[in-house]
């Protein structure tokens, strides 16, 4: 059964927006003859219902540049590779790769409906890019981790640093601040 993470009117960030939002309205979904709800969803007022692993609280948003062992950021999930069946030619004029036939798809989040996608024309026009680029988006949150990592270990050791490695870890934190300035953009407007 579920239990309500988060509350009325409490201030949570919304990941697949992207964007700070108020939960107007906790919604759990009832089953007959069960004494507690099967699910809740939470009304943020963003034109649809958000369950919980799409919502992040201030506190937990505010602790995510925090790495303890075996704590993963919130804002890094796992992306996956979904495979859809092209609809916008005949499967026999397919492109010889290793799935003929489909294109790849990004998911972003749980649920598979979010992500990165690309046009039929675009694909048909350079479909190896574009199985590249897919690779290449699905391993961006574990490059992110590892960045963090190689980035916060020459801050906490920087005696210990090899002088070769110093200008990888100095761009790994100049692409961590670049990425995590834009969430803070976003934080600042939307208070």
């Amino acid at each position: 059964m579920a239990k309500a993470l988060f509350h009325k009117s409490q201030r949570v960030f919304v990941k697949p927006v992207g964007t700070w939002a108020v939960i107007e309205t906790v919604v759990p979904h009832w089953v007959k003859d069960v004494n507690e709800p099967l699910r809740i969803t939470y009304d943020c007022g963003l034109g649809r219902a958000f369950q919980a692993h799409e919502l992040s609280s201030e506190q937990a948003v505010h602790n995510q540049n925090r790495i303890v062992d075996g704590d993963e950021d919130m804002m890094l999930e796992h992306w996956h590779i979904d495979r859809r069946t092209i609809k916008w030619r005949p499967s026999e004029f397919g492109v010889t790769l290793a799935n003929p036939g489909t294109y790849p798809v990004v998911a972003t989040d749980e649920g598979a409906a979010g992500g990165w996608r690309v046009s039929g024309g675009e694909y048909d026009r350079d479909p190896q890019r574009i199985e590249h680029e897919a690779r290449m988006i699905v391993h961006t949150p574990d490059l992110m981790r590892i960045a963090r990592r190689i980035a916060e270990y020459a801050s906490d050791n920087p005696d210990a640093m090899p002088g070769e490695l110093k200008p990888v870890a100095q761009t790994c934190a100049s692409i961590l601040r670049n990425v995590y300035r834009l969430d803070e953009e976003i934080t600042v407007a939307a208070e």
